[in-house]
């Protein structure tokens, strides 16, 4: 069969009924870099199959492969798709016989309604004219597949990150999908809103879709996976299946190469006096100038402390913090910050950066990194004169400094020079801290600071974290993972839309217990 000679594809020898997909023997190089590594990898019909490993080990390269991303001939092996070999040299190939992908970075246009963006490069089109009863009526249906009780005309910037996922894959639906690939497609999502996700894929299992899935969140693949693959250094290591030993501590031993029988590492504590303290903060929304987003919120942090905020996606967490760096959020702000016991006004970022307050933003790509520059000058721009001699950049010095936190961090490149743009999420993700770090802040501010990045990452980044405090540093980390605040922090903060509900000594609290804060009356008393 030949699609628009765009496509190769040849029969193959008895590859298995039921096997939708296999990859066998695939080799992708980029300058300097083996991504891939003569990686196997098999798919049957009806199932879910999770693709999991450490950040920068290949796995988002393999599916860009399999959807043509990464055409034919720019790899070395063979793809077969229903027992056909298929030579896929753009993604509209792969996608006209039903493999679609979806990125962790979602490709929706904010204003286009949902229903423009469904069809967006698959218009509904009668001699050239676009058929909008057509467009809104299939719209509708695919959105009731998979659960979008929405209007097809809202417009995209109008419904929230969970809503959006869902849009895609009704998108998917609407190109005939029969494999899906979903690149960490939780990262973004609350814990509803991930399981409603996870649900819809093993319905659309017993409607007959097979589906790939990566994602670094252990208990969701455990909840639908049917098989793992595991990939480490570019190489398929072992394929672990459902029935016989799927457990996260299994996972785990797979993608590092090693047993982890605790995933945050201990730490003395030795905690001081307060760092930094905000009282009676409150932060009035930039465009709806009406509107609160943080409502009258005290918290400390002390030296040598982690604390943690938990709470749902739009809470306020977000904004809290971005307010108190240096105004970078809101109108009307109002309050006392304090550092050092003494009061400060920060009206800009550099005066919060010099101030000693550091920033990781939760969208590392929109407001933290610049993609197309270097390692080494996204780390150094925090604080240029660091590196500078009257004005002019030391450039052995700005090199040293950056090799010096790429080692410290385990940043996956072999040089400096790399655009970030070029690495791994979860590696960006490293680059990002790399930042902060470098400002040398005593007061650092954490917003989701291991979204998207693997097992084995996580722990060096709590190390550091724990690095930090070690030196009399203060810590305030926004986390959407309990686990991951019940683990890491001294103290726990609960916020509900704008409020601070609840303050929290971290002994013998349990994830229900902040669950219960989080869901009862945001007004309620805070209660310690």
């Amino acid at each position: 069969m030949e699609l628009q000679n765009q496509v190769e594809l040849e029969q193959t020898v008895e590859p298995g009924q039921d096997i939708i997909l296999e990859m066998v023997n695939i080799t992708k190089e980029f300058p300097g870099v083996k991504a891939l590594d003569n990686v196997n990898i098999q798919v049957r019909e009806k199932e879910i199959h999770a693709l999991c490993g450490e950040n920068g080990a290949g796995k988002s390269t393999l599916m860009k492969v399999l959807s043509g991303i990464h055409p034919f001939g720019s790899y070395d092996g063979e793809i077969y798709y229903q027992g056909k070999l298929c030579r896929f040299k753009n993604i509209k190939d792969s996608e006209r016989i039903g493999i679609v992908i979806i990125h962790q970075e979602l490709a929706l246009v904010p204003y286009l309604s949902i229903a423009e963006n469904m069809f967006l490069g698959n218009e509904q089109a009668n001699v050239g004219v676009i058929d909008w009863d057509a467009t809104y009526k299939k719209a509708s249906e695919y959105m009731a597949m998979v659960g979008l009780h929405e209007n097809p005309r809202t417009l995209i910037k109008d419904i929230g990150v969970g809503k959006q996922q869902l849009v895609e894959i009704a998108k998917a639906l609407a190109k005939n999908v029969k494999l899906l690939i979903l690149d960490e497609p939780t990262s973004s999502l609350n814990e509803s809103d991930a399981k409603n996700l996870l649900d819809l894929l093993l319905r659309l299992k017993e409607q007959g879709i097979s589906s790939i899935l990566i994602s670094h969140k252990l208990n969701e693949i455990s909840y639908c996976a049917d098989k793992i693959t595991v990939i480490r250094d570019g190489k398929s290591i072992e394929t672990l299946v459902k029935e016989e030993d799927i457990s996260e501590e299994r996972i785990i031993k797979g993608m590092v190469g090693r047993e982890m029988t605790n995933r945050y590492p201990a730490r003395e504590h030795n905690i001081g006096e307060i760092g930094m303290e905000i009282r009676n903060w409150t932060v009035y929304h930039p465009l709806y100038s009406e509107r609160k987003v943080v409502d009258n919120v005290s918290l400390n942090v002390r030296k040598g402390e982690v604390v943690g905020i938990a709470g749902l996606i739009g809470a306020g967490r977000t904004e809290l913090c971005m307010s108190v760096f240096g105004r970078a959020y809101g109108v009307g702000i109002s309050g006392e910050l304090f550092i050092d016991g003494k009061k400060v006004v920060l009206r800009d970022i550099p005066q919060a950066i010099k101030a000693g307050l550091a920033y990781i933003t939760e969208d590392r790509k929109g407001d933290g990194l610049v993609i197309s520059d270097t390692i080494k000058h996204n780390i150094t721009m925090s604080r240029p004169e660091f590196i500078s001699n009257h004005g002019v950049i030391d450039k052995d010095l700005e090199t040293q400094y950056a090799k010096d936190l790429r080692v410290q961090l385990g940043i996956k490149t072999p040089s400096v020079e790399q655009l970030v743009g070029n690495l791994s999420g979860g590696n960006q993700q490293k680059v990002l801290v790399a930042k902060s770090i470098f400002a040398k802040p005593d007061i650092l501010m954490m917003d989701e600071p291991t979204r998207g990045v693997d097992v084995g990452a996580k722990y060096e980044i709590y190390e550091i974290i724990n690095d930090l405090v070690a030196q009399g540093k203060s810590v305030l980390m926004v986390s959407s993972e309990l686990p991951e605040i019940l683990g890491m922090c001294d103290r726990i903060y609960v916020m509900n839309e704008g409020h601070m509900v609840a303050e929290l000594e971290n002994k013998g609290v349990t994830q229900e217990m902040i669950m219960g804060y989080i869901m009862q009356d945001s007004k309620g008393d805070i209660g310690v």
